[in-house]
C-alpha cells in the first residue's frame, strides 16, 4: 500500500483502541457510535495514512495485524498524552503550573516555607518540585534545565553565578551565618564570651559553600583547617543543626534557620564573640518560562 500525502485525523487512534478492545468490525463501530461501514472506510484513511495495512479483511472475518496489537500500550500512552497537551494549551493558566526548583538544603529549611507561603497567597493554584542539593549539584540541574529555577546562598557582595541568555538573578533578602552551641555544651561556655579553642565543633567540607566561605575568612569551628576539635563533618545544614541541639559541638548555620530556637533558649549565638558572616538569598529563574519568571517578580519585588 502506497503511502499518501494525508493530514492525520486524530479520532482514527481512537477508532484503533475500539478495534483492539473489541476484536470485530461491527462492535467497535457501534462503541464508536457510527455505522460499519463508516468505520471500515476511517480504518482505511488511517492505514493510508500510515502506509501499511493494520487489518487483515476476510469473507466472515477480520485478523488484526501483530504490529498493532504490540504497539497498543504506545498508541495508548500517545492519546493520553495528545489529551493532556490539548487541555493544558486550551485551558492554559500559568497559575496552576507546577515549578521546579533546585535549592540548597539551607533554604529549603530555613526560608523557602515563607516563599512558598508567599506564592500560594498569589498563585493558589500553583505547586512546586523541589530538588534539593549542594549548590554545584543544584546549578547542574538548573543548566541542564531539570528545574527552572535556582535557590541558594550566596555570600553579601559576591559575584552572581554566570549562565546562560534568559536567566535573571533576584534576591529573596538578607540573612547571615552565625555560630550557635546547644546542649549541655552551651552551659560549659565562658559568661565572658570567650570559647576555649578546642571546643567540639561540626564543621563543613572546604568544597562546600559554607565552608568555603567560613575557610576563606578563617572562622573558628568552622571548617576543619581552623577547628581544633572537629567532631563531625557535613554539607548538611539540617544536620549540623540537629548535632548542635544535641550538644555536640558549635557549628554555623543560617539565622533564619535557628532563630526561634536562639530565642528560646536552646541554642545560644557567639556571634559577639566569633563574628557573623553575612549572605544574600538568591533567586535564579530561566525567565523564558513564564511561571518561572512570574515568581521571581513575585518573590524578588
Amino acid at each position: 500500500m502506497s503511502k499518501r500525502s494525508i493530514a492525520m485525523d486524530m479520532q482514527w487512534l481512537d477508532d484503533v483502541l475500539a478495534l483492539l478492545e473489541e476484536g470485530n468490525m461491527t462492535r467497535a463501530a457501534a462503541r464508536r457510535n457510527i455505522t460499519q461501514p463508516a468505520f471500515s472506510r476511517r480504518i482505511r484513511s488511517f492505514e493510508d495514512w500510515l502506509g501499511t495495512s493494520v487489518i487483515e479483511r476476510k469473507t466472515n472475518r477480520i485478523d488484526i495485524s501483530p504490529s498493532l496489537v504490540s504497539n497498543e500500550v504506545e498508541i495508548r500512552a500517545l492519546v493520553s498524552r495528545l489529551t493532556e497537551l490539548r487541555t493544558k494549551i486550551a485551558h492554559h493558566d500559568a497559575t496552576a503550573s507546577t515549578i521546579a526548583i533546585s535549592a540548597q538544603h539551607g533554604p529549603v529549611s530555613s526560608t523557602l516555607p515563607d516563599m512558598v507561603l508567599r506564592a500560594k497567597t498569589a498563585f493558589p493554584r500553583i505547586q512546586f518540585r523541589i530538588r534539593p542539593g549542594n549548590l554545584d549539584d543544584c546549578a547542574t540541574m538548573f543548566l541542564r534545565g531539570d528545574t527552572s529555577m535556582l535557590l541558594c546562598y550566596e555570600a553579601e557582595g559576591s559575584a552572581p553565578l554566570q549562565f546562560g541568555g534568559g536567566v535573571l538573578r533576584g534576591r529573596w533578602g538578607n540573612d547571615y551565618l552565625v555560630p550557635v552551641v546547644g546542649g549541655a555544651l552551651r552551659l560549659a561556655m565562658d559568661d565572658g564570651g570567650d570559647v576555649p579553642i578546642d571546643t567540639p565543633a561540626i564543621v563543613y567540607p572546604d568544597t562546600s559553600s559554607f565552608g568555603a566561605l567560613l575557610r576563606q575568612r578563617e572562622r573558628p569551628f568552622g571548617t576543619q583547617t581552623f577547628s581544633a576539635n572537629p567532631v563531625c563533618e557535613t554539607a548538611f545544614s539540617s544536620g549540623v543543626r540537629e548535632l548542635i541541639l544535641k550538644g555536640l559541638g558549635i557549628g554555623w548555620l543560617p539565622f533564619s534557620m535557628v532563630h526561634r530556637e536562639i530565642e528560646s533558649g536552646e541554642l545560644t549565638s557567639l556571634a559577639s564573640s566569633l563574628g557573623k558572616e553575612p549572605l544574600e538569598v538568591a533567586v535564579y529563574a530561566d525567565t523564558r518560562q513564564e511561571p518561572a519568571a512570574a515568581l521571581l517578580a513575585l518573590w524578588t519585588e
